[in-house]
């Protein structure tokens, strides 16, 4: 028989005797076999993988935290005028824009796929109109590429076919679709001349920029041919202006590119195009900012407001405007909040320039759009709150209805416009207007006009005999 003691006696001696698994060769060469993940099978090489991946994600985390700390660049000096970086990066933008030029359709392309499209399509027999399905759309876009050549083809697209409405035998119209090639030409081509023109590369035009822009396309619009040359500078100034108006809401001084491509300002410039002003009414060039008739109409009602000639509007001169039917808070407040205080720092030394004129005309010729009812809004808002009070209604309209009994009209209780005024809005907060409310309204421009224009609440009251007026020439 063993003693207890003898027995743990041989249990340590046996294990003195085995030696540690790291001192022994064919475990080492194991160990290192497997870690270097040769001989590992396909799920040990995807855990080995994801560990490794978990790995690398744990230390980005690790210093990004560590940089927590510091700032990050936000700005990048632009390269220097003359200097290799500049002109390299000048090279590289004409050569994109070259690129990308070339890749345009011209006129005989254009000329050509409306040929093909109208030799390729089917007669509606119900409309008459003009109709391709989408097997004939394939088989032109084979001809178009096949005539004018692969840059055609991105129009072809079954993404472009699917734009446009559909009949019943899932045909569409030819024209829909060939004045989208032609649009999308088009506006390709503006970015393409603005890109050309932005001196800085950052996507935005300046002042100078957008005139030299204008000045360019003078002679391809045809109502525009025959401009005076002694006008061209004062026109383009004009014609830039209202852009700036609507693409430029912050007054920075520059408008993006993109905004301006959009906005409705290009392509009223752009209908300019017809052939000649007899197609278009009197009415209809007046209200076309771009035509020569309105930049002209521009240019002498400022002259006939100035006075003294002195190149700026006092109020005294601005209250002449629209023949005296403006209120005097309304020319204050225009003063207060548009018009920069001159050099000189006196009280009489703030005088309206043409800059800030063209911003007064377009605002109050363009009221029932978000641009032009913010600039009014402004003026309305007599405490800068943000929002305008019974109390503000009660003062604005006082002026209004001063001059509406000096025109010998009837006698009206403010009380009851201010109530109207108060159910066109239908404010969100019963207790104030703000310009929201007016946006929302849909009568934002409407509701201006009766608080700054005698003959704005005139033509508001008569509108119902207004628009009997304009049925009856329809009916005749």
């Amino acid at each position: 028989m063993y003693s207890g003691s003898s027995d743990g006696e041989s249990h340590e001696a046996v294990q003195r005797r085995i030696p540690p698994a790291s001192s022994m060769p064919w475990v080492r060469n194991l160990r290192r076999f497997i870690g270097s993940g040769a001989g590992l099978g396909s799920e040990a090489l995807m855990e080995l993988e994801t560990k490794r991946i978990l790995l690398d994600i744990f230390k980005e985390k690790q210093q990004k935290s560590a940089e927590a700390g510091t700032i990050p660049s936000f700005y990048k000096k632009k390269p220097e005028e003359g200097s290799i970086s500049h002109r390299v990066q000048r090279l590289a933008k004409y050569r994109f824009l070259k690129k990308q030029s070339d890749l345009l359709l011209n006129a005989d392309d254009l000329d050509a796929m409306w040929f093909c499209l109208r030799e390729n399509c089917v007669i509606d027999d119900a409309t008459g109109a003009e109709k391709m399905n989408y097997e004939d759309f394939c088989h032109i876009a084979s001809v178009c590429t096949e005539q004018i050549g692969p840059k055609c083809r991105r129009f072809f697209s079954p993404s472009n076919f699917m734009k446009f409405e559909k009949d019943e035998s899932g045909r569409i119209a030819i024209l829909p679709f060939y004045l989208y090639v032609m649009r999308t030409v088009s506006l390709t081509q503006a970015r393409i001349d603005m890109s050309e023109l932005d001196e800085d590369s950052d996507g935005f035009l300046q002042a100078h920029e957008m005139e030299a822009y204008i000045r360019g396309l003078i002679p391809n619009l045809a109502q525009l041919r025959d401009m005076p040359a002694a006008f061209v500078q004062m026109y383009c100034r004009i014609a830039a202006h209202k852009f700036f108006f609507f693409c430029d809401p912050h007054r920075r001084g520059k408008a993006c590119i993109k905004k301006v491509l959009l906005s409705n300002c290009l392509q009223e410039l752009m209908e300019l195009h017809q052939e000649s002003e007899e197609e278009v009414t009197d009415t209809e060039q007046a209200e076309n900012w771009f035509s020569l008739t309105s930049a002209q109409r521009i240019c002498d009602m400022f002259l006939a407001l100035d006075k003294d000639m002195n190149g700026t509007l006092s109020k005294q001169e601005l209250r002449e405007y629209a023949d005296g039917t403006l209120t005097e808070i309304f020319i204050e407040r225009v003063f207060d909040e548009h018009v920069r205080r001159g050099k000189s720092g006196g009280g009489n030394s703030r005088e309206m320039d043409f800059e800030s004129f063209l911003d007064f005309v377009l605002a109050q010729e363009n009221k029932d759009t978000p641009e032009g009812l913010t600039y009014l809004f402004r003026c309305l808002d007599l405490h800068g709150r943000g929002f305008l009070t019974t109390a503000d209604i009660h003062s604005l309209f006082r002026d209004v209805h001063q001059k509406w009994i000096d025109g010998g009209n009837y006698e009206l209780c403010i009380e009851d416009v201010r109530d109207e005024i108060w159910d066109m809005v239908k404010p969100a907060d019963s207790l104030r207007i703000t310009l929201a409310d007016l946006l929302n309204c849909k009568q934002g421009g409407t509701v201006a006009s009766m608080l700054i224009d005698v003959r704005g609440f005139w033509a508001h009251d008569n509108r119902e005999n207004l628009l009997q007026e304009e049925e009856e020439p329809e009916e005749e």
